[in-house]
């Protein structure tokens, strides 16, 4: 998933633009579509979201059409069981865990999903968790969040202007984001030790005109190894989809690195060179530059290139 895109689930023209948006991942909001979130709010909305999943291809079924996930309540709130009776239709993935402060809040929500998918006939354990990192907690314990339990697929979060994790750590945004580095770093450390193969970070707090600082940031967040980026705005889809996409000329690297590391293993000569010998590491092969790049060669496949 290249792009996670929000979209309010009290809106039903905004969950139809976003989901013809060509989004990779939509993640529908009914924990706070809106400002206030009365229950009279919430009870509509689950009403609107049950009718847009109903809408939608079951899961599996049309592969151009984005991954539907759902924000929902944390089970401490008691309203998570409701959220779910709404949203667990066919057409969905998996649901979006916010605010969590440990790993407890996730076997909470396991052990609610479980309940709500053998009450409304979904098969056990299909429901995807993407858990979402809003505290200073989550933050310093996202391994074990990710480990509490098998259905965690994706990590996201640790990045807003002035949201939960600014309340939670009082830092004061900036474009460049040197203010949450070091978050985007340990969470990254934390999910790929996890076993989650592509990391998604947290949104770019920028104007929406500011593509300049939109491609700098998304540029830091794929140097550093994340593989997507949630967004507020669909029309940024194009340029992160640009930036989180192997360009040609890498995939090619990538082949000939392949190809000499299979015909070296097949003759049983080397050493293995390739490239300006002015590069150092680079130009001398071994097998770790080959196994990196057939998992980049994965990642290139599983995105249809």
């Amino acid at each position: 998933m290249r792009s996670v895109l929000f979209a309010a689930g009290s809106d039903l023209g905004d969950l139809l633009t976003a989901y013809d948006s060509g989004a990779d991942a939509l993640i529908v909001d009914l924990e706070e579509p809106q400002t206030p979130m009365t229950e009279r709010v919430r009870t509509r909305a689950r009403t609107i979201v049950a009718e847009f999943l109903d809408g939608c291809p079951a899961a599996g079924v049309d592969t151009e059409r984005p991954l539907l996930f759902c924000r929902v309540q944390p089970s401490r709130t008691g309203g998570l069981w409701k959220d779910l009776q709404a949203c667990l239709r066919p057409a969905l993935t998996g649901v979006a865990i916010p605010k969590s402060y440990g790993r407890d809040d996730i076997v909470a929500a396991d052990a609610v999903i479980t309940n709500a998918e053998a009450e409304t006939g979904r098969a056990l354990g299909s429901t995807w968790i993407y858990p979402i990192f809003e505290t200073a907690e989550a933050i310093r314990d996202a391994h074990a969040i990710a480990m509490a339990s098998a259905r965690v697929a994706y990590m996201g979060g640790a990045v807003s202007r002035f949201g939960d994790i600014h309340q939670a750590l009082g830092y004061r945004w900036t474009a460049g984001g040197q203010e949450t580095h070091w978050l985007r770093s340990k969470l990254l450390v934390d999910a790929r030790a996890a076993g989650i193969r592509y990391p998604i970070s947290g949104m770019w707090g920028g104007a929406n005109d500011d593509l300049d600082g939109l491609r700098a940031f998304a540029t830091d967040l794929r140097d550093l190894g994340y593989y997507g980026m949630m967004l507020g705005n669909p029309a940024h889809i194009p340029l992160v989809h640009e930036l989180f996409t192997p360009a040609a000329a890498d995939i090619a690297y990538w082949q000939e690195l392949v190809r000499l590391g299979d015909e070296a293993e097949r003759t049983g000569e080397g050493p293995v060179l390739y490239g300006d010998p002015n590069q150092g590491e680079g130009h001398v092969v071994h097998g770790a530059h080959v196994e990196s790049a057939r998992l980049n060669l994965d990642w290139a496949h599983g995105l249809g290139l």
